[in-house]
């Protein structure tokens, strides 16, 4: 078990507060310690390992000194959790009460964990928590006894693995203390006023898996995504929503534009350019790492992966889906492939 001590801070953000008061708030807690790690919008990780010594505390008495600070600097209550790694320190907290402070020490990790459901563990989303159900692992002490031989066969060997870790409590990710970009954005500029919706639906497409590849190659993930249209008379016209899940995959991005495209309820609109916004990012190691029993959307994650190397080794636009061919996208230069794509179901041609 690591000798580390993480702190997963929840800040009870108070409603309308300035859209500031997040960064106010970690700088308050870099105050403490130099490694802080955001969690937008609300929460963080700090490492307070170097800190007990500096400030001559246990670690309780960090959580406090964090606590009484955002509370008499900035009015907002924090919940804290403590433990060994940030996944433990990240269970505890969503137990805890608001504004109290949970430590589990390293000797009491599995005493805490195992008669926890295994839906409580770090990754499990619901179809793999009820696939383990059905296999009689109510428990993650249940998860923790089966054989890693068993779970490999059943999830296969990463997410095998890596239930297996989780169940016995290890976790490696490490603190990192690095800025997240509040917005990650790309557009799509026609030389011309567009009114079909088909090449609209096709732009849509082109900017998602653009957006996509982008934030994969930086690691992050995202929970809101917002729509911008803009008109030939230069009006606009945005619609935003928050992602059921927050991801950087295609294909669920793909679909959140096409939702947010209908919405407009455009006729005939005579459209200059369209612009995609992920919003709420946070590290990508943060995402669960939900089970797909959809073999449609396994074959769509390999495709992605397979286009997420050719475009690191190759520059961008050496595989692009087939509904993109023709649409006036530019791929890079040199030997382009087209993969059969799925054309939304709405997509058609005259």
């Amino acid at each position: 078990m690591s000798s580390r001590l993480i702190v997963h801070a929840y800040f009870h953000m108070p409603a309308g507060a300035q859209p500031d008061l997040y960064q106010q708030l970690l700088a308050l807690a870099e105050g403490l310690t130099p490694r802080v790690q955001a969690i937008p919008p609300d929460a963080a990780h700090l490492d307070i390992t170097g800190a007990l010594r500096y400030f001559d505390r246990d670690p309780e008495g960090i959580a406090a000194l964090l606590r009484m600070r955002t509370l008499a600097l900035h009015g907002v209550q924090t919940t804290c959790a403590i433990a060994p790694t940030r996944m433990l320190a990240t269970m505890a907290a969503a137990t805890t009460p608001p504004g109290g402070t949970t430590v589990i020490e390293a000797g009491n990790v599995q005493a805490w964990l195992r008669p926890r459901p295994v839906a409580a563990l770090h990754g499990v989303g619901p179809a793999t928590a009820t696939k383990l159900r059905s296999y009689g692992l109510h428990t993650i002490g249940d998860l923790a006894d089966a054989p890693l031989p068993a779970l490999t066969r059943i999830f296969g060997a990463a997410t095998g693995r890596s239930l297996h870790a989780h169940a016995h409590g290890h976790d490696l990710r490490t603190v990192q203390p690095q800025p997240i970009a509040k917005s990650m954005s790309t557009e799509r500029d026609f030389d011309h006023d567009v009114l079909d919706p088909v090449e609209h639906r096709r732009a849509l497409l082109a900017v998602a898996e653009e957006l996509g590849g982008r934030l994969r190659d930086e690691q992050q993930i995202a929970g809101q995504l917002a729509l911008t249209i803009r008109y030939a008379d230069r009006s606009t016209s945005s619609r935003s929503r928050t992602l059921p899940e927050p991801t950087a995959h295609t294909r669920p991005l793909a679909g959140a534009a096409y939702e947010l495209y209908d919405l407009l309820g455009l006729q005939r609109a005579r459209v200059r350019t369209i612009t995609l916004r992920a919003q709420d990012l946070r590290p990508a190691a943060e995402a669960a790492e939900q089970l797909s029993l959809d073999p449609t959307n396994d074959r769509a994650l390999a495709v992605e992966a397979v286009t997420d190397r050719a475009r690191a080794r190759y520059g961008p636009g050496t595989i692009r889906p087939a509904t993109l061919a023709g649409a006036g996208t530019r791929p890079a230069p040199g030997r382009t492939m087209l993969l059969p794509g799925r054309p939304d179901p709405k997509e058609t041609t005259s």
